[in-house]
Parts: C-alpha cells; sequence; structure tokens
C-alpha cells in the first residue's frame, strides 16, 4: 500500500505540473509509472490517468480564463473536431496492422521542452487579435481535424500536439495556448474517462482517488505559477518541465 501511495502521488504531481505549465495529458505519466511500477492493466491505468486529467484539466483552464488566457470561442470549434477525428482515427487504426506508433509521443515530449528552452514562443496576443473570424474559425477546424486523427490513430500525445500546433501554426502565445488546450482536454478527458469505466468498471478506489488529488494540486500550483510569469520566463519552465517529464518517460519504458 504503502508503495501504491508514493508511486500514486509522484505521478500524479509530475502529471499535474506538466498540466498546468505546459498542458500535457496526465496519461502521458501517469499510465507508464502505473503500469511499470504497480503492474496495472494498461486499460485501466489510462482510465484512471484520464478522471486524473478531467478535474485538473478544468481547475489549470479555469485559472487561465480567470487570467484572460483562455480563447473559449476557437477553443469549442476545436474540441468539436478533436472529439470527431480522434473517433475517425482510432477507427482507422483498427484497420491498420502494427500502429506501434504510442511511444513516439514520450520522445516527441521531450523534443517540444527542448524547442521551447532553445527557441520560445514570444507572440503576443496581437497577432491572434488580428486575424479575421473566418480565419479563426478554418484554423481552429483544421487544426482540430489534424490533432483528433494524430491521437486516435497513435493513442496518445494530445496535450502536446495541441500546444505545438497552437502556438506554431495558429500563432498563439504560449499562455493562452496553454489555457485553450487544457480547457479542450477537460472535455475530450472526461469523455474517455466515462468509456474506459462504462466498458471496464471501476478502478482501484486508493490509486484512483491518489492520482486524482495530487494531479489537482499540482496543475493547481503550476497554472497560477504560470499565469504570473513573464513570456520568457514561462517558455523556459515550460521546455524544463516537457524535457524532464519526456526524458523520465522514456527511461521508464526502459524498464
Amino acid at each position: 500500500m504503502l508503495s501504491k501511495l508514493i508511486v500514486c502521488i509522484i505521478a500524479g504531481l509530475g502529471a499535474g505540473i506538466g498540466t498546468g505549465f505546459a498542458g500535457l495529458s496526465a496519461a502521458a505519466v501517469i499510465s507508464p509509472m502505473l503500469i511499470t511500477f504497480l503492474g496495472f492493466e494498461p486499460y485501466e491505468a489510462v482510465g484512471i490517468a484520464l478522471a486524473s486529467d478531467v478535474l485538473a484539466s478544468a481547475a489549470s483552464a479555469y485559472t487561465y480564463g480567470k487570467n484572460k488566457n483562455l480563447d473559449i470561442k476557437n477553443g469549442l470549434v476545436m474540441l468539436l473536431t478533436v472529439l470527431l477525428f480522434t473517433l475517425f482515427g482510432s477507427f482507422i487504426a483498427s484497420k491498420v496492422p502494427g500502429t506501434a506508433m504510442g511511444n513516439m509521443s514520450v520522445f516527441m515530449t521531450f523534443l517540444l521542452g527542448m524547442k521551447f528552452i532553445i527557441k520560445p514562443v514570444m507572440t503576443t496576443k496581437e497577432v491572434q487579435a488580428s486575424k479575421t473570424a473566418r480565419q479563426k474559425f478554418v484554423q481552429s477546424l483544421l487544426s482540430g481535424t489534424v490533432i483528433g486523427f494524430i491521437c486516435g490513430f497513435i493513442g496518445a500525445g494530445g496535450g502536446m500536439m495541441m500546444l505545438l500546433i497552437l502556438t506554431s501554426v495558429l500563432g498563439y502565445e504560449l499562455k493562452t495556448a496553454v489555457g485553450t488546450s487544457v480547457f479542450i482536454m477537460a472535455f475530450t478527458a472526461f469523455t474517455g474517462a466515462a468509456s474506459h469505466f462504462a466498458i471496464g468498471g471501476l478502478p482501484d478506489p486508493a490509486a484512483f482517488v491518489i492520482c486524482i488529488a495530487a494531479t489537482l494540486i499540482g496543475a493547481q500550483a503550476a497554472a497560477r505559477i504560470a499565469n504570473k510569469a513573464d513570456a520568457k520566463t514561462l517558455n523556459r519552465m515550460t521546455g524544463i518541465v516537457l524535457a524532464v517529464l519526456g526524458a523520465v518517460m522514456m527511461l521508464v519504458k526502459l524498464f
């Protein structure tokens, strides 16, 4: 029981910090740790991770929204297309043999972290504000399509993909990108967790509660710090968090 407590707390806090700072999905951290160190079945571990994501992402989105770093209107457009094309991507993946690409998301998390450290996102809110409503709508629609399909096909990397596309393709400044990302993830994680529990039943209650609580605490602390930081500092903190989590998960997967 002690080992379960320690692993769940570390996994939850790590996932929460990744969520609050960078909009990283909790599944990227919690799932491999529960599977590797506690011997959880992958399906149950993913369900716990998704459930942990719901409150952490929702609380983080509230904090970012309160600080005016959340684009709800275009986020809703992206949310709908992400959900739709995640289902489509999953269907296509089921028809293609040998799509063992999920591990790539861990490596990409590390690379994305290094990108924020080496080449920080210094875009201002004026860049997004200068676009027309039509441009924002079309870009959100296309981005949601790409993100959803990749997540459904590979099975991971949603938060990471959203952060990359929101900053590098749509021109969001970093805080608004993270705020919009966690807003979307709160809904996608709820959908995923509900389907997991409906199909596989309720998970281990102790791990479920501990992971959710630790992830929420980590996410709230990270989101509050992130919203007070200047752009350059936030880029460095986000990059370090992603790079460290990516490196740790790569080591975990070697066990």
